[in-house]
């Protein structure tokens, strides 16, 4: 049977084509069935398909299908290879298609600006060339397929505390050259058909209402012409989403949103182009998933060994030494920690999946034959409680399993409640009693391997005197046979650090006012994310980015360099083929302030025992460039650049100069102060405002709730039913934070503004319902239900009222 779809949104009503930029329930866009414009499901999508099942919520509580569950972008990241990202984005394509999903919510490439931000096991680096291009790798693999991608969250969301009523100040160059960068790459280098934007404010307004951020800079000058999905529960402004740009506001804000929308056409302040512009781009994404063909099967099980490839690609080998690794066959294996029982694959929240199968270490372990590797286990010890906290009885089990094995086998890392969407780390340390497990192991056994999980660096006070050290991230379901892979040495070890792992989160930059706890995130680091402020800046680090060793040995020569980019000859000297992720950095003339190098190439090799390979890497149009605030443009410093190349940012043992033409820009301000030499911790506040370039907006707290406060401030409503509210949800979170397991229903409500609540129900509450209710809350409760009253019963007269407006065909 043939099906006839709406192609031209201008064949729309004003008040279809204003119902079409909502949503219609949790996954669904809203169809207009008398116009031939169906409907288009979204799902949660990362690192696996999150289909629900039975009644829908975004935030990964209800059951959901089986699906894949790959590594997570954090591990993902690590392999530094963007065809294999492309290979893993078509299977996620292919399972989305074979469970009706059309739009798959992901990649996520926010900056990983703090190490304890909650969801950076869904983001892929602190450097936006590295989580551009693995990025842009996923998306076209999961557009080959024709589902659609999301790359999200758009833009300058870094932390998850007051997620939805956080305002992120940031300069125009630094959130350029940092946190728009690897957005820029995957629009231009793999076309996405939709981009979400974020729960936060940037510079003052909502990301889904702000016109610099969706039209001026996604649209105008990257061409993005695709679909701008709200972050559900993000949009504040339905006419001024439509006038900046955002296409569509999710979940289900029923059809008042409409009705505002066409209003301010018929007044005027709305131009009705926008809104059948924005109308077109949901219009396009529902035809062309109406006219996909029939979803071509896929083999479960090839995706679960295409899983484990990747995870056994992504583990990164921190410490070796005298080549305790790869184990032999026949060494008998003491395995230590929860976690190789119970094995942590991926985060917590809406990027959850209900994988198709799951191995733990000390399953493959203790099985007999093909799975265990030919490693012999001695024993398991638990050594640790979960959720933190260990005892002398742990420490002497753990330890006494120690002295009897050949090899200790430590399994250690990040729980549940450290790594979740909704909520940050308390601070960077492993759950409590670990660290004091590690070195009684450690001191027990000489030939002891630790195993780190987790999606976000970790202190590790214990770094330098582990024999070895490997890191595992969250390597999906195949993880755990991945890891004994490596270990074993059936996979050559060739995952590279995708972020800096400090010594002490005292030596991040950010550690003095992350999260910001009020309305105003300032991000007064300016451009010294990462590796850009710990090299600039000096800092002694325990890994540096770009870090990873490996069973192999390679070394690098005759570097040339000319105006395509850097070519060079990399040798395996070892006896074992192996792969190797040549980097190059750059550095500046200097008549820009800024860090001292950045990453802007590189380039994963296969390299055979006693083989060389040439490799080049090319420049383009990220290289050499830099926003000149002065002019608002991009620019390229004329002069002598230096280019680096090495395994590592601080092991960059080839360089070259190369005369780079351009423009010269104006002096360097000598007010920029601590900002010239990265002396973070010293910036005043006048720097900042000149950074800034303007005057740095403060807060102005009252004494009343208003509708943009998060529910978290309930607690000092006038309202003593208002109060109790907010205090029970506090608990809530206490009750669940002590089991260690995170209530994210909670954390969702605590962060969520009350005037986002109308957004989930489907049109039942309307803002003007909202408003009423804060008259409540702040102590007017007469009027405030009176009014609520009135409002409910006009609201749902309205909603009948539009609804059958909308049943009517032109």
């Amino acid at each position: 049977m043939e099906h006839h779809t709406l192609t031209d949104a201008n064949d729309l009503t004003l008040l279809q084509a204003a119902a079409l930029l909502s949503g219609a329930s949790a996954w669904d866009s809203r169809a207009i069935p008398a116009a031939l414009v169906p409907s288009f499901v979204m799902s949660d999508g990362p690192h696996g398909v999150r289909r629900q099942l039975g009644d829908a919520d975004h935030l990964g509580i209800a059951e959901s299908e089986k699906a894949t569950c790959f590594p997570t972008a954090s591990a993902l990241a690590a392999t530094w290879d963007p065809d294999l990202a492309r290979e893993m984005g078509e299977a996620l394509g292919l399972e989305a298609r074979g469970l009706g999903v059309d739009v798959l919510l992901g990649p996520g490439l926010n900056i990983k600006r703090s190490p304890l931000c909650g969801r950076n096991f869904e983001y892929f680096s602190e450097d936006p060339i590295l989580a551009g291009r693995m990025a842009a790798g996923l998306v076209d693999g999961i557009q080959s397929t024709g589902t659609a991608a999301c790359p999200k969250h758009f833009a300058v969301n870094s932390q998850e505390l007051r997620r939805m009523a956080s305002d992120s100040i940031v300069d125009e160059r630094t959130m350029r050259e940092i946190y728009l960068t690897g957005f820029e790459i995957v629009c231009r280098d793999a076309g996405p058909r939709v981009i979400m934007s974020s729960y936060n404010l940037v510079n003052g307004t909502h990301a889904h209402e702000n016109r610099h951020l969706l039209t001026e800079i996604l649209r105008d000058e990257w061409g993005f012409d695709g679909m701008v999905v709200s972050d559900w529960g993000g949009c504040t402004d339905a006419v001024g989403a439509v006038r900046a740009g955002g296409s569509l506001e999710m979940p289900a804000p029923g059809l008042e949103d409409a009705r505002r929308i066409v209003a301010a056409v018929e007044a005027g302040t709305l131009d009705a182009s926008d809104v059948y512009a924005r109308a077109q781009e949901v219009v396009n994404v529902a035809s062309a998933s109406a006219g996909l063909p029939a979803p071509t099967p896929y083999d479960v099980d090839e995706h679960h060994k295409l899983a484990t490839r990747i995870a056994s690609e992504a583990i990164t080998l921190l410490r070796n030494e005298d080549d305790l690794l790869p184990l032999s066959a026949g060494t008998r294996v003491a395995l230590i920690g929860d976690l190789a029982d119970t094995p942590r694959f991926q985060g917590s929240g809406s990027s959850q999946v209900n994988p198709t199968r799951v191995e733990a270490p000390r399953e493959l372990l203790e099985a007999q034959g093909e799975d265990a590797r030919g490693l012999v286990a001695a024993g398991y010890a638990r050594g640790y409680e979960r959720h933190g906290g260990t005892s002398d009885a742990l420490i002497a089990e753990a330890v006494d399993l120690a002295k009897s094995a050949d090899v200790a086998l430590l399994y250690v890392g990040l729980d549940e409640l450290a790594e979740s969407e909704g909520l940050d780390r308390p601070h960077m340390r492993l759950p409590e009693g670990q660290d004091r497990l590690i070195e009684a192991v450690v001191a027990a056994n000489p030939h002891t391997v630790v195993v780190l999980t987790g999606g976000a660096s970790v202190e590790m006070p214990w770094a330098d005197s582990v024999p070895a050290l490997v890191n595992g991230y969250l390597t999906g379901q195949g993880g755990a046979a991945a890891m004994l892979d490596v270990l074993t040495g059936a996979v050559n070890p060739s995952g590279r650090l995708a972020e800096t792992y400090a010594r002490s989160y005292e030596d991040h930059p950010t550690a003095a006012w992350y999260p910001a706890t009020g309305p105003l995130s300032y991000y007064r680091e300016g451009p010294f994310v990462g590796y850009r402020y710990f090299t600039t800046a000096g800092i002694d680090v325990a890994f540096p980015f770009g870090y990873g060793l490996s069973y192999s040995r390679f070394e690098y020569s005759d570097l040339e360099v000319d105006q395509e980019g850097a070519t060079l000859t990399v040798t395996n000297t070892s006896e074992r083929d192996g792969a190797d992720v040549v980097q190059l950095y750059v550095s500046a003339p200097g008549g820009v302030f800024g860090p001292a190098r950045e990453l802007k190439g590189f380039a994963k090799v296969e390299v055979p025992a006693g083989g060389s390979v040439r490799v080049t890497i090319p420049f383009d149009r990220y290289t050499f460039r830099h926003w000149e605030t002065s002019r608002g443009a991009w620019e390229t410093e004329a002069g002598t650049w230096t280019i680096y190349v090495g395994p590592n940012v601080e092991d960059t043992p080839l360089s070259a100069t190369l005369d780079v033409e351009g423009t010269t820009p104006p002096p360097i301000d000598p007010a920029l102060g601590h900002y010239l030499s990265a002396d973070v911790a010293g910036i005043t506040n006048g720097e900042f405002a000149v950074l800034l370039g303007r005057t740095i907006p403060t807060a102005h707290p009252t004494d009343e709730i208003t509708a943009s406060d998060p529910m978290s401030e309930l607690i000092r409503a006038k309202s003593w039913l208002a109060r109790l509210a907010g205090r029970k949800l506090h608990a809530d979170k206490a009750k669940a934070d002590a089991k260690g397991d995170p209530d994210l229903n909670v954390h969702f409500a605590l962060n969520m503004p009350l005037g986002s609540i109308a957004k989930f129900t489907n049109g039942a509450v309307s803002a003007d319902m909202i408003d009423a209710v804060v008259e409540v809350i702040n102590g007017h409760f007469l009027r405030g239900v009176t009014r609520t009253v009135i409002r409910y019963v006009a609201n749902a007269r309205a909603n009948k009222a539009t609804q059958r407006e909308l049943d009517q065909a032109r």
